[in-house]
C-alpha cells in the first residue's frame, strides 16, 4: 500500500461556493478524509487488533448536514475555542463585544464562525507525510473579534505510522485573541456503535477546572486527588459519571478543561490523553502543545442528531479531546495568555497517535 493526498470536488454550499475533500491514506492502512468546509475531520479509519479498520470520529454523509450541524462534529473551531462568559473581553483598555451564540455568551468564535467557512486547501505532501494545508483569514470584526487575523491549519499524516499531526499558525495586524483547536468525536470501536462509556481513559493532570452554572470556570484549579476527575491511572469514563457530584451535574458530565502535566507557557510538547477500546483493541493517544485538554464527553448529543449512514448518535456515544488554552481565557489573567499581537506568530501543534493494544500508539511498544 503506498501513501497518498488527494483532493477531490465534495460538494456545493447552500450559498453555491464549492467545497472539497482531501483523502489522506498511508503505509499502514490509515485514511483520513478532511473537508475544506470548517477544515472538518469527516472520516478517519484505523485499524484493531483484527486487522479490521473502522471509522473512529462522529460525522455526516452529506454537506448540507454538516452546514446544519450544531455540534461541530470533526470541525477546526476559534478564533477563540470554548467559553467566553457574556460574549465579551477587554484588550489594550478597549472592551470588544462579541457575537453571543449562547445563553452564556460567545462559544467557539460565535455564530458561522470557522466552523461553518471554506477554506482554501492543498496538498503539502513531504518525504514523511503526506498532508493538507487549509487557509482563511478572518477579518477584523469578525464576530466582534478585532484584527485581520490570517490562520493556517496543517493535517499531516506520517506515511509509516498511524499518526495524524494538525498543526496552527496565525498572524494579525493588530491585537486581539487567538485560541484554536479540533473538535473531533472519537468512539474508537467505530462510529455509531452505541455508547463510549467503556472506553479506558488515561488523562496526564493532575488538576482541573470547576466551572459555574454558565460551564465557564471559576478561576481555580481543583486537584483532581479523590475526586471523580482522577483519570491518573485508566478508567472507564462511564464509571463515575452518575455519582452525582456536582460539577458532573453542571456539564450533564464531562464538559470540563484539565490543567496539564506540564509548563502552562505551551514550552513542552507532551502527551496530554491515553484511550483504550478494550473489544477492538483499538488505541489513541493525544500530545500537545497546548497546557490545556477539554475533555467532553457528548453531554448534548440528544439522539436528533442523525450521522453517517444513518446511525443516531445519543448522549455519550463518543468523546472529545480537545487541546487548548482554558475557557475563558481573556478574562481570566491568572489562566495562561491567549493574546497575539502584530509581528508574532501563534503556533500550535497536536498529534493523535493510533495504534493497539500491546502494539501502543502508532505501533511503538507501549
Amino acid at each position: 500500500m503506498r501513501s497518498s493526498s488527494a483532493i477531490q470536488e465534495f460538494g456545493v454550499t447552500a450559498d453555491g461556493t464549492q467545497v472539497h475533500r482531501g483523502i489522506l491514506e498511508n503505509e499502514t492502512g490509515m485514511r483520513v478524509v478532511i473537508l475544506s468546509f470548517g477544515g472538518i475531520i469527516q472520516r478517519l479509519e484505523v485499524p484493531g487488533n483484527d486487522g479490521d479498520t473502522a471509522n473512529v470520529v462522529l460525522g455526516y454523509d452529506e454537506l448540507s448536514s454538516y452546514e446544519a450541524d450544531e455540534y461541530y462534529l470533526g470541525a477546526i473551531v476559534g478564533r477563540c475555542a470554548n467559553r467566553i462568559l457574556d460574549g465579551s473581553f477587554t484588550l489594550g483598555g478597549v472592551t470588544y463585544q462579541l457575537d453571543r451564540n449562547d445563553p452564556f455568551g460567545t462559544m467557539h468564535g460565535g455564530s458561522a464562525s470557522l466552523d461553518k467557512r471554506v477554506w482554501t486547501m492543498e496538498a503539502v505532501d513531504s518525504p514523511h507525510a503526506c498532508g493538507l494545508e487549509l487557509t482563511i483569514t478572518s477579518c477584523d470584526g469578525d464576530n466582534g473579534f478585532p484584527g485581520n487575523v490570517t490562520i493556517t491549519a496543517r493535517y499531516e499524516l506520517l506515511r509509516d505510522a498511524n499518526v495524524l499531526r494538525l498543526g496552527f499558525e496565525a498572524t494579525t495586524d493588530a491585537p486581539t485573541i487567538v485560541n484554536m483547536t479540533g473538535h473531533s468525536y472519537f468512539n474508537l470501536a467505530g462510529e455509531g456503535s452505541g455508547s463510549a462509556g467503556e472506553h479506558l481513559l488515561t488523562v496526564d493532570a493532575d488538576a482541573y477546572l470547576p466551572v459555574t452554572a454558565e460551564l465557564v470556570p471559576t478561576g481555580q484549579f481543583e486537584q483532581v486527588d479523590g475526586t471523580p476527575f482522577d483519570f491518573r491511572a485508566p478508567r472507564r469514563i462511564s464509571e463515575r459519571i452518575r455519582t452525582g457530584h456536582e460539577q458532573l451535574r453542571l456539564g450533564r458530565g464531562y464538559d470540563h478543561n484539565f490543567v496539564l502535566r506540564k509548563p502552562l507557557d505551551g514550552s513542552r510538547f507532551a502527551r496530554a490523553a491515553h484511550l483504550v477500546e478494550p473489544e477492538s483493541g483499538r488505541v489513541l493517544e493525544v500530545w500537545t502543545t497546548e497546557p490545556g485538554l477539554d475533555v467532553y464527553t457528548g453531554n448534548f448529543l440528544d439522539a436528533s442528531v442523525v450521522g453517517a449512514g444513518g446511525r443516531i448518535y445519543r448522549q455519550g456515544d463518543a468523546i472529545a479531546l480537545e487541546p487548548e488554552h482554558f475557557a475563558d481565557s481573556p478574562n481570566r489573567p491568572e489562566f495562561p495568555s491567549v493574546e497575539l499581537h502584530p509581528g508574532e506568530v501563534y503556533r500550535s501543534r497536536t498529534e493523535y497517535r493510533f495504534g493497539t493494544v500491546g502494539a501502543g500508539a502508532a505501533g511503538v511498544p507501549a
